[in-house]
């Protein structure tokens, strides 16, 4: 009688039950003005109008989207959380984004589903074992976790994974970052919104800018399909579009946009409880809560604005994996997609004040976007609200490419994840 009970309650739940629940954000008519404006309402546009608000104070702002909260980039990654970074200022930038995750959940009091089960990178040869240890050794001086592991290790830990001495990829240890991990992407951009909202942030979706206004250099506000909206100060933050939109003041940034390809398999039984990667093949694979094997590789070898898989790519990966992974090889793909990644020449990003007075740009995050979504919008709010870098992000400026002092991390990209 209890169970019948149950399940009619579920029922009723789910069909109809919930209605007249309130709204986790509002969905407001637009303001003729605002203190600020940021374009782009992903994960990064998000974190930056909530750290405005609550680290600064900076209230009246509204998050201007052309579409659906979360519905670009944010929601078509591989979740991957990690902060093993070679140099010095993008580990303290990753690693910054990395300890507000682990506290995001209590924070904005909504569950990102953050699971540190650990990241590895695998060494197949002589110079990926160099290369891998080099860049422990340097983690590891900046003060964040990271470990060699041996093959014995890798297999104990991977138990599935080929480290036989005849595999055709032959496993000569690997790097691990225990704090890394993945996070539900869709959880991060809804709790960002719900907690911005929270503190009266303005999230308008559904509206697209298609110009940026300004009068003596200075931003004065921007256009959109549901007419002009005024603000001292506009944060470019629309990964895979950020050169378009920043056209539109007139700047040309060095940044270039690939699609960037992802996929997952039928739902199995838990087999795999870390992140395994190995740049050396291009592949990476994971597996979700629900049992899905999530997989990706390094981004397409030409420049487009496309969202869709491609078939050369599907096979390459899934040739790799296999021979990783060999249990994998009969299972099906139910999905496959592609995101657009914006890619500047050093692999790094830009999150920086612009030669036009009150516009900022936070783009060029490449492959790493996810991952850095909580410093990414702290640094930004940070530039946004006092006009200057914070000393995390000020390497990351666009003087860089004028004074030659990159940031070279195409290393740490190696797998696109």
């Amino acid at each position: 009688m209890t169970s019948r009970y149950s399940i009619f309650s579920l029922m009723r739940n789910a069909i109809g039950y919930h209605q007249g629940w309130q709204r986790a954000w509002r969905s407001p008519e637009p303001k003729p003005s605002y203190d600020a404006i940021i374009i782009g309402g992903g994960g990064h546009g998000l974190a930056t109008a909530y750290y405005l608000a609550k680290e600064h104070g900076i209230t009246n702002v509204a998050v201007i989207e052309k579409g659906w909260i979360g519905g670009g980039n944010t929601g078509r990654n591989t979740t991957i959380i990690r902060s093993n970074y070679l140099w010095d200022e993008s580990a303290r930038l990753y690693d910054k984004s990395l300890r507000l995750y682990e506290g995001l959940s209590q924070e904005i009091n909504f569950n990102v589903m953050l699971s540190q089960r650990g990241v590895l990178n695998l060494a197949h040869n002589l110079h990926d074992l160099r290369e891998i240890s080099r860049r422990v050794n340097a983690i590891r001086l900046n003060g964040f976790d990271s470990e060699m592991l041996t093959t014995e290790q890798v297999q104990a830990m991977v138990p599935i994974l080929d480290c036989s001495k005849d595999a055709r990829y032959p496993v000569l240890g690997a790097s691990l970052q225990k704090r890394g991990g993945v996070a539900r992407h869709d959880g991060v951009a809804w709790g960002y919104a719900r907690a911005a909202d929270g503190y009266g942030v303005d999230i308008i979706q559904n509206c697209e800018v298609t110009g940026i206004v300004r009068e003596g250099g200075k931003v004065t506000g921007v256009e959109t399909t549901r007419g002009l909206i005024n603000a001292p100060k506009v944060g470019i933050v629309t990964a895979g579009h950020t050169s378009h939109v920043a056209a539109m003041a007139g700047l040309r940034l060095p940044i270039e946009s690939y699609p960037l390809q992802a996929m997952v398999s039928e739902p199995i039984k838990p087999v795999l409880d870390c992140v395994v990667m190995s740049g050396a093949v291009h592949a990476y694979i994971s597996q979700s809560d629900r049992g899905e094997m999530v997989m990706g590789a390094g981004i397409d070898h030409f420049t487009s604005y496309a969202q869709r898989s491609t078939l050369a790519v599907v096979e390459q990966q899934m040739a790799a994996v296999i021979k990783l992974i060999p249990i994998l090889s009969r299972l099906r793909l139910m999905r496959q997609w592609a995101g657009i990644v914006d890619t500047c020449p050093d692999a790094s990003p830009i999150v920086s004040k612009t030669p036009v007075d009150g516009l900022y740009v936070n783009g060029g995050w490449g492959t790493g976007g996810f991952k850095g979504t909580p410093g990414s919008g702290w640094v930004f709010a940070h530039t946004m609200a006092r006009d200057e870098p914070h000393e995390l992000n000020a390497p990351f400026t666009l003087d860089r490419f004028t004074t030659g002092a990159l940031i070279d991390e195409h290393g740490a990209a190696a797998v696109a994840h």
